[in-house]
């Protein structure tokens, strides 16, 4: 993999004589008392704004002030005219414009398209305060207020619609969001790279619709330029996915956008070439035509070093949600404040899951001297810190230091998963440098107990006994949660997931771990519904399982189909990107689309649920699995139905506790880590 120019080598911009500001500034008053005149930068985001590097725009704006920009930021603007985006004055170099840390859509819609009643990244946790498609409509506002100056795209809302993707509450192909915000240019996956070359390039006078030499980006062009080799993957009928290497200078067509809006099996088709050019070691720029216009990806930004990701973790965070909030809780923040991000990145590839083609498959970690800088700051700055960090982890708890053994092999490599179907041989297993940090971290002074809440990864912990007994005897607090998401074959298959053995052999060493230390601990594992690939005898295994072990889950997810997932690709298409798709030759897979039948894959994970006993009587005898029904130990369900229950229609048509009973929305009416709760943080793949 190519080396890249480190992210604090370039030459400051000359307003870094202000200095640093103890917020970033929300408000004309602020900037008059930093000195400043006028913003180079303006970040626009959908989320409160917390200056933390758990939050995009804290990162963004305390990375972009350190290379001398001045940056002003406007949160949760009101959105229905230009007159808050007009706030902070006109930026002198661009827009930053993004959603939030969710995409808008899964922040405010539910797996069932109901809309939610609150927002975890929002002041009191209420909703209502972004827009639907936040990108979209923030940049229009942005060309109101100022309409010549740029516009950059950002975050996780920007990354994951960058091309022509179903969107699954229009229930619809949308084109890139680049062409339906009418943005300059995009940046995806973490962006630090690309941010700091942009700043720096606008500041010298750069027209950032030019910048298609740089990693990370996408943009628009009137026609592929003279000099690339078109590599065609853009014939459906044909069974050349553009997989052949035709040398440097090779550009990789992907089926245009009306191709993908009118034929779901060629959207498959986009969707798997896109996913195998993920590795920033051999990707390969993606091109796809929208109307007379060509859409232009260039490849993967290469990954942060150790030393770049310290830098961007000790940047001058004020550590806490800016003062204009005063008393009123964000509920993100609360359950990230006294947590610390070791690690970027996860090589699970599962395929429902948004984290790796946010962030990457290759692991960028953080030294353990600026991990445990960071832990003392806690100790030392975060109020109300009572000694207790409440997770070390990041998209995974335990893939820290954790990569190919090769770098060559890791450069050349196409596999969606390091992991799957089985742990790749190639692949450091070794949990050591990740026991010696929990064991220095818990030596800080001050600190009582460190508590691992990230998601294990647990086919990969099974390689390592011993840190299942440090995380055992050390890191647990009565409870760990995992996520098998399935126990059957057929919809494990599609998800990219283990088979529930793996799943098995963890709970084994981890009850013998506890046993050992003389705890009492439990494991908590998470099930998806409705996943592509899922049958109905398949939930009701699954249910059976759950009694046969002793389970019974309060709280359960319903696929979401979120954009840009190879799941997503599944759900629209009913085909399985993830071996090859022609016409007539891809694999079928069957999808749970039906509201009724979603409703029933969910009601099988609470089966102990009486309000749900109708429903599952019901589908058991059309089943012809009457004899699952009765009261004995055996049987999933009772007879009797308890008096008062079971009159609502079953799981998805409860009441909401704020506003009656909800309505499902229907296509047309529009007008959250991606995955479940907004305040879960996201959990193992």
């Amino acid at each position: 993999m190519e080396a890249a120019k480190s992210i604090f080598s370039y030459r400051k911009h000359w307003a870094a004589r202000f200095g640093t500001a103890p917020f970033l500034p929300q408000s004309r008053a602020e900037m008059d008392a930093l000195g400043w005149d006028s913003c180079d930068v303006i970040v626009v985001t959908g989320d409160a704004y917390v200056d933390h590097p758990s939050f995009g725009m804290a990162v963004i704006g305390r990375l972009l002030e350190a290379q001398g920009f001045r940056v002003g930021i406007i949160s949760q603007p009101d959105w229905r005219n230009a007159d808050a985006f007009k706030a902070l004055g006109k930026p002198n170099l661009f827009w930053g414009v993004t959603s939030g840390n969710m995409d808008s859509m899964v922040n405010r819609y539910t797996s069932d398209r109901r809309i939610r009643h609150n927002d975890s990244y929002t002041p009191g946790g209420v909703g209502d305060k972004r827009p639907d498609r936040a990108v979209i409509v923030y940049s229009q506002r942005c060309r109101e207020a100022y309409k010549d100056v740029p516009i950059v795209l950002g975050g996780i809302e920007a990354s994951l619609r960058r091309i022509a993707h179903y969107d699954y509450w229009s229930d619809k192909v949308r084109r890139s969001i680049l062409v339906d915000s009418k943005a300059d240019i995009l940046l995806y996956g973490n962006a630090e790279r690309a941010i700091v070359e942009v700043a720096h390039r606008i500041a010298k006078g750069g027209d950032p619709t030019t910048f298609d030499d740089m990693r990370g980006v996408a943009l628009m062009k009137s026609a592929v330029p003279d000099g690339w080799t078109e590599a065609h993957a853009d014939d459906i009928d044909s069974a050349d996915e553009g997989a052949r290497q035709l040398g440097a200078g090779t550009v990789l067509r992907l089926p245009a956008f009306e191709q993908v809006e009118a034929d779901a099996e060629t959207y498959a088709r986009a969707s798997r070439v896109l996913h195998r050019e993920s590795n920033p070691g051999n990707a390969r720029p993606l091109v796809q035509r929208h109307g007379d216009r060509e859409l232009w990806v260039t490849p993967p930004p290469i990954p942060l070093t150790t030393e770049e990701m310290d830098g961007v973790y000790e940047l001058p965070y004020a550590r806490g949600p800016h003062p204009s909030y005063g008393e009123a809780k964000i509920p993100a923040w609360e359950m990230i404040r006294f947590s610390v991000t070791i690690m970027r990145g996860c090589f699970g590839g599962c395929s429902f899951c948004s984290i790796t083609e946010h962030e990457g498959r290759v692991i960028q970690s953080r030294s353990e001297g600026s991990i445990l800088q960071e832990i003392e700051h806690i100790r030392d700055r975060t109020e109300g810190f009572t000694g207790i960090i409440s997770d070390i982890g990041g998209p995974t708890a335990n893939m820290y230091r954790i990569g190919c053994k090769d770098p060559k092999i890791e450069s050349a490599c196409r596999k969606p998963s390091c992991v799957y179907p089985d742990i790749c041989p190639n692949l450091n297993t070794s949990h050591e440098a990740l026991i010696q940090l929990y064991r220095k971290v818990r030596a800080v002074p001050g600190v009582k107990k460190v508590m691992v809440a990230s998601g294990v990864r647990y086919d990969l912990a099974v390689k390592s006994p011993t840190y299942i007994k440090e995380l055992v005897r050390h890191h647990v607090g009565g409870y760990l949660k995992i996520a098998p998401e399935h126990t059957e074959a057929g919809p494990l298959s599609k998800m990219m997931k283990p088979g529930i053995g793996a799943y098995d052999r963890f709970k084994q060493l981890f009850d013998a771990a506890a046993a050992e230390a003389g705890k009492k601990y439990f494991l908590i594992p998470y099930f998806i519904a409705a996943h592509p690939g899922t049958s109905d005898e398949d939930m009701m295994n699954l249910a059976i399982w759950l009694k046969k072990n002793g389970y019974r889950a309060d709280q359960v997810q319903t696929f979401l189909p979120s954009p840009m997932a190879l799941s997503t690709a599944m759900y629209h298409s009913g085909v399985n990107p993830l071996k090859a798709v022609r016409r007539g030759g891809s694999e079928r897979v069957e999808t749970v689309k039906g509201l009724k039948q979603r409703r029933l894959h969910k009601a099988f994970l609470r089966y102990h649920d009486p309000e749900n006993w109708p429903l599952l009587r019901d589908a058991l005898k059309s089943m012809g699995r009457a004899d699952l029904i009765g009261n004995g130990k055996h049987h999933l369900i009772p007879n009797f139905q308890p008096a008062g229950t079971g009159l609502g229609g079953g799981e998805g048509r409860r009441t909401g506790s704020k506003n009656g009973a909800q309505k499902f929305l229907t296509k047309g009416t529009f007008g959250k880590p991606v995955g479940g709760g907004a305040t879960r943080k996201p959990r193992a793949r």
